[in-house]
């Protein structure tokens, strides 16, 4: 039977009322006690309630105030996104930008020259490269690049929380979407207004393209540092190869440039730019781009970056064909190919006895610089060396600098004597001479009496090249200069006989062409045609261009005249052994220009040497350190090239015997001329164009650079 229980009921008095007499608990023996501990247990859990309230109700306050304020953030960022998004174009507008067009020129083979334009490379599809390219700057710039919608919350989160607690900024937490939309469209400087822009314009760009459209993107625009612009620049500026052909080493060198090109550009910073593509490494392998081996095998072998990129020759036929660009295509819009005339063999060639000839002669005869001009019988330009050293001059001495050519100019003289009648084997008297105030003076300080035309060639005397000037007038002279290709303008008087007008290299070596093309007149030229990147041609050389200037009968007669300067006179140090050569020496006023211009029946070439500032030279004159210059060159350009005469020699030794050995001296219209010159037309030019006669036996530049 269940126990019952019952409450107790306290005995009153029947009339007490309310507030009557009554017995209650506490009032009991035991009955205190029993109170006071009920009472406690009571208060106990009261006061864990009210201490479990109070802390509720802050975590709860905590929340709504947390919810409240990161509304209230939503909303100002909401609203700075809309104040910074209305500074920009409207969002149909948008579209990115097409990249600066490229010049890229090749040689004669196809072989690179060089990239022109702001970029510094062509641009290149990715499903060109290699995969090891695109993946070494996803892995070490955006690892989550496949993944993220163009912003990266846990790469930013992570980036403020570093940023925090370094006090300053080392990392930034940018995507590869937000830095080409930084590069294409916003200015570099550090805002919040561009940072605002930058990641709308990164939210566009990944809904309008694709991910491996927008890696395209970038790696054809960011900034490798040392002018290069995308991937393609940075190879051939670092590697001096295309961007297809790197290797993973150097795709974790250029991938590692992207953080600070001016840091980790390995021309400037080879370990910082070898540890930090070890990062890039690690991080490949990280993300599983590479295996462990790979990854150990790229780190042990080391990068070379080309040292050569910045100072070869092929630079200065870049420069100058970017120069003549306009004049053939005007503005570009769009990536071009320019095909030269330059062969790479020659250019080399032509460089390497530049080089070698100033390092080994330049100081003690007080050169500093020089230059090579190579061109075939059409005008074509074959090799062009514009200065000792393209890194530390850009200046192209071969095309533009205008220096007096000295007896280098006197073929134009004789060639103009032999046009109003003479021959090689006219006599004329070398004594001392006065034109006006002008009295001409051989190197020598002495005369020979009478002498052949080509004896007095060959020799440089200035005596007879003055009277011959005289003789057929200064006019006739400064015309037949310009019809042979001379367009400096040219002053004529007296001196003319002499070189002292002012030309270029280029325009001299071209005039000297006919004599060795059988008389035609050529242009020189350097570019062949110009095609799009897709192959539609924009521009086309039309043939040759030439026309006869010369009879050849003049022909034969000119170039027996200066193969004997080669043979036995001033020009003998340029000899080419097994191959009949012409030419001419020629020295300017105090030494301060030395040259030496000739040609074979395959090519004809001139070299200058001298200073920049004009200052003398150490008695360099044309028939030392130039014409061995011009030797080393020609010999090694006619290597395996059959041998081949002069044009008009077989016409001039059967000419030649039958002609008189002199002729009429000053025939009348040339005194007519003579007369109506000026007296300030015969400026005094003592010591002007002295030759150096070589010196018999010694051992020669070319000597020494063929190890005889």
């Amino acid at each position: 039977m269940a126990k019952r229980t019952r409450k107790r009921v306290e005995p009153r008095f029947a009339d007490a009322g309310p507030g009557g007499l009554a017995l209650r608990a506490e009032d009991r023996p035991a009955g205190g006690t029993a109170r006071r501990r009920r009472k406690a247990g009571r208060e106990r859990p009261a006061k864990a309630r009210r201490r479990r309230g109070l802390l509720g109700w802050l975590v709860g306050r905590g929340i709504y105030w947390g919810a409240v304020l990161s509304l209230w953030g939503l909303i100002a960022a909401l609203g700075l996104v809309a104040y910074y998004g209305v500074q920009l174009p409207h969002a149909s507008t948008w579209k990115v930008p097409q990249r600066p067009p490229n010049v890229q020129i090749v040689a004669l083979d196809g072989s690179l020259i060089g990239n022109r334009g702001d970029t510094g490379g062509e641009a290149v599809r990715l499903r060109d490269l290699p995969d090891h390219v695109p993946n070494a700057v996803i892995a070490i710039e955006d690892h989550r690049f496949r993944s993220h919608f163009g912003l990266d919350p846990i790469g930013l989160s992570r980036a403020v929380m570093r940023n925090a607690v370094a006090g300053r900024l080392v990392e930034g937490g940018s995507t590869l979407t937000q830095q080409l939309a930084k590069n294409m469209f916003l200015t570099p400087a550090r805002s919040l207004e561009r940072k605002v822009q930058e990641v709308l314009l990164a939210l566009w760009l990944e809904t309008k393209y694709s991910k491996d459209e927008i890696l395209e993107l970038y790696l054809n625009r960011v900034y490798f540092g040392a002018g290069a612009y995308g991937i393609d620049a940075a190879a051939h500026r670092y590697f001096d190869k295309e961007a297809a052909q790197l290797t993973l080493q150097e795709a974790a060198v250029l991938a590692g440039v992207l953080r600070a090109p001016s840091n980790y550009g390995p021309n400037r910073h080879p370990e910082r730019a070898r540890a930090r593509a070890a990062l890039v490494i690690d991080a490949m392998e990280r993300e599983g781009f590479i295996g462990r081996r790979q990854a150990l095998a790229a780190k042990a072998d080391p990068v070379r970056v080309a040292s050569r990129h910045n100072d070869r020759s092929e630079n200065y036929v870049a420069d100058w064909v970017m120069d003549r660009l306009p004049s053939y295509v005007g503005n570009l819009d769009s990536d071009i190919i320019v095909h030269t005339t330059i062969d790479l063999d020659l250019q080399r060639r032509a460089e390497w006895a530049l080089v070698e000839g100033l390092n080994a002669e330049g100081e003690k005869l007080g050169v500093s610089q020089g230059a090579i001009v190579a061109v075939d019988g059409t005008g074509a330009v074959r090799a062009l060396v514009g200065g000792r050293n393209y890194a530390k001059s850009q200046y192209n001495r071969a095309v533009q600098a205008r220096r007096q050519p000295g007896s280098a100019f006197k073929p134009f003289v004789y060639l103009a004597a032999l046009e109003a009648g003479l021959t090689p084997n006219t006599i004329r008297v070398d004594e001392p001479v006065r034109f006006g105030n002008w009295s001409p003076k051989n190197y020598s300080k002495e005369y020979r009496g009478p002498v052949t035309l080509k004896t007095a060639l060959a020799q440089s005397l200035n005596t007879i090249s003055a009277k011959l000037a005289m003789e057929v007038g200064p006019r006739k002279v400064v015309q037949t200069a310009h019809r042979l290709g001379i367009g400096s303008d040219l002053a004529a008087n007296a001196s003319i006989a002499l070189g002292t007008s002012e030309v270029s290299l280029l325009e001299l070596t071209g005039a000297y062409a006919p004599f060795a093309n059988g008389g035609f007149a050529v242009t020189p030229h350097v570019v062949q045609d110009i095609r799009t990147a897709k192959g539609k041609v924009l521009f086309r050389r039309p043939g040759p261009g030439i026309s006869r200037a010369v009879d050849l009968r003049s022909v034969a007669m000119m170039n027996e005249m200066l193969a004997e300067t080669l043979a036995v006179g001033t020009g003998k140090r340029a000899g080419i052994p097994g191959w009949p050569a012409a030419g001419k020496t020629g020295t300017s006023q105090d030494f301060r220009d030395a040259w030496f211009i000739g040609y074979t029946s395959n090519l004809t070439a001139g070299v200058w040497l001298g200073n920049d500032d004009n200052r003398p030279t150490k008695k360099a004159s044309g028939g030392t350190l130039p014409a061995e210059i011009w030797s080393a060159f020609m010999a090694r350009a006619h290597e395996g090239v059959p041998v081949a005469a002069l044009p008009g020699t077989a016409f001039f030794q059967t000419y030649a015997a039958t002609q008189p050995r002199a002729v009429p001296i000053e025939p009348a219209a040339a005194r007519s001329e003579q007369a109506a010159l000026p007296p300030t037309a015969f400026a005094p030019q003592d010591g002007m164009a002295r030759e150096e006669q070589s010196p018999a036996g010694g051992r020669t530049l070319m000597d020494l650079i063929l190890g005889r």
